[in-house]
Formats: C-alpha cells, structure tokens, sequence
C-alpha cells in the first residue's frame, strides 16, 4: 500500500502522547456521564481507554465538576491508566480555570471554543485568561472553531463585505471562510498571549461531509499547526459511521488530521466505546494504523442460505475484541492479524489464502467441510458440530506461535 505523505505539523506534546508530523494519527473520545461523578466517570474513561482510545475529553462545565477532575485522574492512576484527560469549556472555563487550579493541573489539555468564551460579543478577557491559565501550568490548548457557535461579529463582517463585492460568494463558502479566519486569528491571540505553536491544536467542526473537507483542505494550507478532526455531530449509527468515515477519509489520504474523533450518537444505554473502535477501524481499512485483527467476511447469497458462517465471523470478531486487551499485552504485532470467514466455495478458499487464517465454510448443498488455509497453504479440514471450537484453537495457537514473545534463558 502506497504511504502516505503526512502534512507537515508542528508536533504537540498531550500528556505524554505526541500528536502532529510524523506522530501517529491519534484516536480521542468524550465521555458522556456527569463527570461530577467520579465513579462513573473513571468506569467510561477506563472502558474507552480499554477500547483503545488514547485521549479521553470531559465535559468541566460547573464547580462539581471541576472539583472531580483531580479525583477523577488520581482514581485512574491507581487503576494504572495514565490516558490524558482534556477538558471541555464553554462559557465559564475562565472562571472554573482560576478557581480550581488544582484541575487546571490534572488536566493534560484545555479545549476552548472561542465562540463560547466572549470573542465577537465584546472583547477577548475570557478567552486570554483561560490561555494564561495554560501558559501558568504548561498545557496545550485546542482552539475549537464550531459552525453551530462561530464568532459572529466576524461572520456579520465578512457577510457584509460579500454582499458588496462585484462578485459575491455562496453564503455557505463565507460561512467556511469565516471559521478558518477565525481559528487562525485566535491561534495568532493565543500566541500573542504566550502560547508556544507546539501548544496550539485546531479544530473547525462543522456537521456536514462535504463542508468539513472544504475547511480543513483550506486551513491545512494556511497553518502548520497539528489539526483535530472530526464531524461536530456525526449522528446515529449507520447514518454516523458513514457520514464520519466519507468526510475523515479524503482528508487522511491527503496527510491531513493529526487526531481524530468520531462523535456518534449512542443509542439509550448504549456502548460509549463504539466511536472509539469506529475511528480506529477508518484508519486501519485506509492503512495509516492497525489496532486489531481484521476478519473479512462474504456477504452471503443465495448459495449461502445457511447462517452458520455469519454466526461464525460473529463469534470470532467478539473473541477478537474481547482478546486484544491481553494480546496487545502479550503478543506485538498481533493486530496485523487478517482472518477470512467465508460461506461457500466460490471465493471461500481463494480469499482464505490471502489471510493469516482463513476457513472457507460449505455453502448450501455443497460438501459438509470446511478447509482452513494457514499462510496461504491448506492446513486442515475441519467437519461436525465443533468447527467454531476446533478454529478458534487454530487461531489460538497461531497467535501464540507466531507472535509470542520469545524468552531467552541468561
């Protein structure tokens, strides 16, 4: 796969994780409980942090949850999980900043949105005091554009200046405008305030697919500051993953992003880790990152009128998420794992031999037994009622053997 040639940012350190240049493109989330709960905070962040997320945001919008914030990081460590934390403000971070300055401490970055914190409404104080605050504690700070609370002093203007040029502009291409002359004019205030560039991330949010890859392409030409990407609402489930994975991936084929989320909306209950796995799997199938084995599975058709061999990649992707906490643990380079579960013999053992581990299922009325290819040559069939059992000790033991580490007796 061709590499690809990364935008040249200057690279920031986030609580011991290195983002921008040549560092790894970054998977971060947001918790959604009451983070004056420490409990249930600590148990969401552990659980996104498990799932591989390598930021964790909360929300720091009171004085409850500001004075959480401490507890909530000492709990972590003592679960031995050191994730950087990120506070979000909005509002009233200048004032919670000040007040509780042991959590301008705990925290590894502060996000401010400009729109929130005065800019455009009367002067830049909030928006000063909170980079102050940065600069006091050494801590990096993402401006955060938003479409939905953009600078509106400066969108009357620049609308205003539009309608009277000769050749006016869509309102939509102002409006985009508008958001990359804003993060870069508070990047230039943040710096004139104390900021180092190393300190600076941006962001310009924005909901939909085709907007997004318009404002990020055209502040990446303008700055080198690392870039966070990421749709500000990406929406419920399919409409979500593809909506995020359409607008992230043109930007990332193009060196664009330095950290990225993916902002799904959970069903009621639901589990908070599915935006984490979400972003990791639209870098891997792009092949910037892996983060875990990947199974590729056939549709099925009408050869395929049984269900056992979606049941079986089912059951394998579950024992695949459920073991990488340990296999990352004890087994490098496990995640470049690639298996094929496959449903009749049409492709069934061709695509099984371009994986580490591949079992090609019988479809309907064809021959009850299931070839499995291991590095591309035939390894064993398997037959009866405990082909999930007997492949999963196959995969087991191929885990183990090729990546394993070995230990040498001194």
């Amino acid at each position: 796969m061709p590499e690809i040639q990364r935008r040249r940012a200057v690279t920031v350190n986030i609580g011991g994780v290195r983002v921008g240049s040549d560092s790894p493109v970054v998977v971060q989330s947001m918790t959604n409980t009451d983070t004056a709960d420490v409990e249930s905070s600590v148990q969401q962040i552990a659980a996104l942090a498990r799932a591989g997320s390598e930021m964790v945001r909360v929300t720091v919008n009171n004085d409850e949850a500001a004075k959480a914030v401490p507890a909530i990081v000492g709990e972590l460590a003592k679960k031995g999980w050191s994730t950087p934390i990120i506070g979000d403000f909005h509002y009233n971070g200048h004032l919670l900043l000040k007040k509780y300055p042991e959590t301008a401490k705990a925290l590894a970055k502060y996000r401010i949105n400009p729109g929130n914190v005065s800019i455009g409404r009367k002067d830049d104080d909030n928006f000063r005091t909170m980079v102050e605050v940065a600069v006091e504690h050494q801590k990096p700070v993402r401006i955060g554009v938003n479409w939905g609370s953009l600078d509106q002093a400066l969108l009357t203007k620049m609308m205003d200046e539009n309608s009277k040029s000769a050749s006016p502009l869509p309102a939509r291409d102002v409006m985009m405008e508008a958001m990359v002359v804003s993060a870069l004019d508070n990047a230039a205030a943040a710096e004139r305030y104390g900021l180092r560039r190393d300190q600076i991330i941006l962001s310009a949010k924005v909901s939909g697919v085709r907007d997004l890859i318009d404002v990020y392409t055209e502040l990446a030409k303008r700055c080198d500051y690392a870039l966070h990407l990421g749709l500000t609402e990406a929406g419920m489930g399919m409409k979500g993953v593809v909506a995020s994975a359409a607008g992230l991936a043109p930007l990332l084929l193009s060196g664009i992003g330095d950290t990225i989320r993916v902002s799904l909306t959970p069903t009621p209950g639901g589990d908070r880790s599915e935006e984490v796995r979400c972003g990791q799997q639209i870098l891997q199938s792009l092949g910037i990152r892996s983060f875990m084995p990947q199974v590729t599975s056939c549709p099925g058709c009408g050869r395929t009128t049984s269900t056992y061999f979606q049941e079986l990649a089912e059951r394998i992707q579950g024992y695949l998420v459920a073991s990488m906490p340990e296999w990352k643990k004890q087994y490098p380079g496990v995640e470049e794992l690639k298996l094929a579960v496959m449903g009749c013999i049409v492709n069934g053992p061709g695509e099984s031999k371009h994986a580490n581990i591949g079992i090609s299922l019988p479809g309907t009325f064809e021959e009850p037994k299931a070839p499995v290819y291991v590095d591309g040559k035939l390894f064993t069939t398997l037959k009866g009622d405990q082909i999930v059992e007997e492949f999963q000790v196959i995969l087991d033991e191929y885990v183990e053997k090729r990546y394993g580490r070995v230990l040498v007796e001194v």
